[in-house]
């Protein structure tokens, strides 16, 4: 009888096991499949030319830098502004907040704006900060309606990695006569950097993904912009996001399409080789 039920178990486990590695090998081949067919169509439209100019129909010629710099100033701007915020915000919720019934509150708040769909973002950043707050349809606009969007993510993946850190660590500090702050700051998130980490890696995909609401709030603008100009109020541009929609779907340039698809895969692999790059090095620092 023991050897039936252990056969049958064994079976079962076999099955299940199956069953997981052809469902990652399925996922892995769909990624890959992908990638592979992005820069199989994109990296043969790709030239020095194409990244280095910014379009003009009087010459004929597409460019998209003027796209690549609006993109890198939407994510730093919004970064600059939404990590600081849900940081303090987890650690504020998970550290030193009493009324944990407000806790669930907000806890399920976030989790809710996390899942609103980013049209309705978009509307929203149009009526608040392009019409409300006067910014005109500009980048700053557009940056901070990403700061909306992808904040819930970085309080939420914070908050999860301070949960994670063992009590005894406090205590151990709290114990030796640390303060609460130099406690939280010296001893607890030097553990969750991970976690941080992974929320601006969550939030960069988010942003560089997002065309809906910046066509309402950043706008489609092809002029080059500097760095002082794109936190001007009224200075509109287009992000490669916003950039690929357009060419795609409104003039039907599908070549012109797939390089900027693959230009944005190595903008995300590098920024998220640059996060983790600076999580290990701050990992060193504190250790």
């Amino acid at each position: 009888m023991t050897d039936t039920i252990s056969k049958a178990r064994k079976l079962k486990d076999g099955i299940l096991n199956l069953l997981m590695f052809l469902s990652a090998g399925l996922i892995c081949s769909l990624l890959l499949g992908l990638i592979g067919y992005i820069l199989y169509r994109g990296l043969p439209h790709i030239s020095w030319m194409f990244i280095s100019t910014k379009p003009s129909l009087l010459r004929g010629t597409v460019g998209i830098l003027p796209n690549i710099l609006n993109t890198v100033y939407i994510i730093v701007i919004t970064l600059v502004i939404v990590l600081p915020l849900g940081v303090g915000a987890a650690i504020y919720l998970n550290e030193y907040a009493k009324n944990k019934k407000l806790v669930r509150v907000i806890e399920l708040a976030t989790e809710t704006l996390a899942g609103i769909p980013s049209i309705i973002y978009g509307l929203a950043g149009m009526l608040v900060f392009v019409q409300f707050f006067s910014l005109g349809t500009s980048l700053m606009a557009g940056a901070l309606t990403l700061v909306i969007m992808t904040l819930p993510t970085i309080i939420r993946t914070t908050q999860e990695s301070l949960k994670t850190v063992p009590a005894a660590y406090r205590n151990g500090a709290l114990g030796l006569g640390a303060g609460k702050w130099y406690m939280i700051r010296t001893v607890v998130l030097p553990c969750v950097i991970d976690g941080i980490v992974t929320g601006c890696i969550l939030s960069v995909g988010r942003i560089v993904g997002e065309s809906a609401a910046l066509l309402f709030t950043a706008g489609m603008a092809n002029e080059m912009l500097s760095a002082a100009e794109a936190l001007q109020k009224g200075n509109a541009g287009s992000t490669l996001t916003v950039a690929l929609y357009m060419y795609a779907k409104e003039r039907g340039q599908f070549e012109v399409a797939f390089a900027i698809a693959t230009i944005l895969l190595v903008l995300t692999f590098l920024i998220n080789m640059s996060a983790k790059a600076a999580a290990r090095k701050l990992k060193k620092k504190r250790g």
